[in-house]
């Protein structure tokens, strides 16, 4: 089974498309070795996957032929991603996070200005 399609099937990307170019990116490997699209998986490989923030390593328990719901997922894949990885990804998302107290609405351009500024910091 090729890679993308496997990727896409097990709900580690939202489309086949974003796994493809994924791959071609640089952001899939098998082995430690960048892959392409469509190379052939098997039972038994470890994937590590780069997606935004997270650098998930999964190992393949079982190849499908289509995509599966949500709650199947735990039994076609096997995640050996360290905890620490996902602590760091939630301390990224709080740190991205704007606090705004409710009602003040939107903010202004100036707002703005200095959200950007603490981004970029």
């Amino acid at each position: 089974m090729r890679i993308d399609k496997w990727l896409w099937a097990v709900r580690l990307f939202k489309t086949r498309t974003q796994a493809g170019e994924a791959c071609k990116g640089g952001k899939v490997k098998i082995q430690g070795l960048n892959v392409k699209p469509s190379r052939e998986i098997k039972e038994g490989d470890i994937v590590e996957i780069q997606q935004k923030h997270i650098k998930k390593t999964v190992k393949v328990l079982q190849l499908v032929k289509n995509r599966v719901g949500p709650k199947l997922v735990d039994d076609l894949v096997k995640d050996l991603t360290p905890a620490e990885e996902y602590e760091r990804y939630d301390m990224i998302k709080l740190l991205n996070q704007e606090k705004r107290n409710r009602g003040e609405g939107r903010p202004t351009k100036r707002d703005r200005r200095d959200i950007d500024k603490l981004k970029n910091i």
